[in-house]
């Protein structure tokens, strides 16, 4: 079944509770589908009054904030030996070359990492264990955690919303692609992060010139 369609089954309470747990958890670090669940709720939202894209918004907000805060706590207190178990546990998405990746562009972006990584789908899920495990003043982390929240969970509530209302019958046809879209758009900032991570990686492996006499 669509997601949007099970979706049309639940109860409006149940949606923002629904929404609200899969972001904290996703932003926590467990990798769940938190932007296809976002989007698909604020298409849903766009076409039946009976779901407040307001209510939506908060919702996603609080939940990308509290978990990203809790997910930091944790990793200040398990530190490396804790992204070690969740490499056991999750293997594709804490495999050791991901951690590696997504800790460089910790150390070179600090908490700008905390705040566009919310936009990114591997980052999404390592920026509060992560933060925590490099011991990121919290501060930062708050200030980062929470605007990215904001931007990110209820920007994507309004963006998709409107546009939903505009082109309600279109995108009741064509729903799908929205999803697809925010997929590809997750996967594609993934794969340049990756890339840039790997040409850091290969200019920092290579030998420096030896100095003449030496």
């Amino acid at each position: 079944m669509h997601v949007q369609e099970w979706l049309e089954t639940v109860p409006p309470l149940a949606i923002y509770l629904l929404v609200g747990v899969v972001i904290g958890l996703e932003s926590l670090g467990i990798p769940l589908p938190g932007e296809i669940i976002l989007v698909s709720s604020a298409l849903l939202a766009s076409q039946h009054g009976e779901i407040d894209p307001f209510v939506l918004g908060a919702c996603a907000t609080a939940g990308a904030i509290i978990g990203d805060s809790i997910g930091y706590a944790i990793g200040r207190k398990g530190g490396r030996p804790l992204l070690t178990w969740l490499g056991t546990k999750f293997p594709k998405h804490f495999s050791e070359g991901h951690i590696a990746t997504a800790e460089r562009s910790f150390q070179k972006w600090g908490m700008w990492a905390v705040f566009f990584g919310r936009f990114v789908a591997l980052l999404r899920i390592f920026a509060g264990p992560l933060a925590g495990v490099l011991q990121m003043p919290y501060w930062k982390f708050l200030i980062a955690n929470v605007f990215g929240g904001i931007l990110w969970a209820g920007g994507t509530t309004a963006v998709i919303y409107y546009v939903g209302v505009v082109a309600e019958s279109w995108l009741k046809r064509f729903s799908w692609l929205g999803l697809v879209a925010a997929v590809l758009i997750g996967l594609t900032s993934m794969l340049i992060i990756k890339r840039k991570a790997k040409k850091a990686q290969v200019a920092h492996q290579e030998p420096e010139p030896v100095a003449a006499g030496e």
